[in-house]
């Protein structure tokens, strides 16, 4: 008597489920036991990607390239002979795009900064397979532990500004699986805000004190020109 299928068991050949751009990808799909004939579709997403027919219960492999991030997601395999009604479906594999990181972006809220006040980094690469491990950098010292982040956020620290020194260039280093591949942001300068305040407060200053010299001279005036008036009758 014909035998219903079990359900098939889909494998990535390469043995991982971790994928680069323009890679090729080989899935083996094959039920244990039934009857053959047997047919064999591949979906991705629900989607029907490829159908192969085997006359026995070997193994049918399934030639995916990997060619935008929308390659990469769930599949499945389900298997179908004459008797199966519905085919029997494979469990799920997730391929994930293993990316390099991109070069990170270094902000804050402030570029300006008085002595004794707190600050904050911001590093951030928009690209790459996560986690992502940041470090940050004054000139070419390390100020940070690495910091490992497993969401797409901005990995960020704390600066007090005690002396002028910490008013230097910062940068930071984003890196991941990829070896060797870690990428510097760009830099950032903090500046002194009393500076620019005190520059301000000296050109505010003299514009109040010609503004006061002008309402005086006008206020001024009547009481010359009227004695004079006076006078000449």
């Amino acid at each position: 008597f014909p035998e219903i299928l079990s359900n098939p068991m889909l494998t990535p050949v390469q043995g991982t489920l971790e994928v680069v751009m323009n890679q090729n990808v080989n899935l083996s799909c094959h039920s244990d036991s039934g009857s053959p004939p047997v047919r064999y579709t591949l979906f991705k997403h629900s989607q029907k990607v490829s159908t192969l027919n085997r006359t026995d219960l070997t193994p049918v492999f399934f030639n995916l390239t990997i060619n935008s991030a929308s390659d990469v997601g769930e599949y499945k395999c389900k298997a179908e002979n004459s008797i199966s009604y519905g085919g029997k479906y494979s469990r799920s594999l997730n391929f994930t795009l293993k990316e390099p990181v991109s070069r990170p972006v270094l902000s804050s809220p402030t570029s300006q900064a008085k002595k004794g006040q707190n600050v904050t980094l911001s590093c951030l690469s928009e690209k790459g397979s996560l986690p992502i491990t940041y470090t940050f950098f004054k000139e070419r010292q390390s100020i940070s532990h690495p910091v490992k982040m497993q969401k797409k956020e901005a990995a960020v620290i704390f600066i007090l500004i005690n002396s002028s020194s910490d008013f230097g260039t910062y940068k930071c280093r984003a890196e991941n699986s990829f070896r060797n591949n870690a990428k510097y942001s760009n830099s950032f300068n903090f500046t002194l805000a009393e500076e620019r305040s005190n520059s301000q407060h000296l050109i505010i200053s003299l514009g109040l004190i010609l503004l006061l010299l002008v309402i005086g001279f006008a206020l001024a005036i009547p009481f010359f020109i009227i004695p004079s008036c006076k006078a000449s009758e």
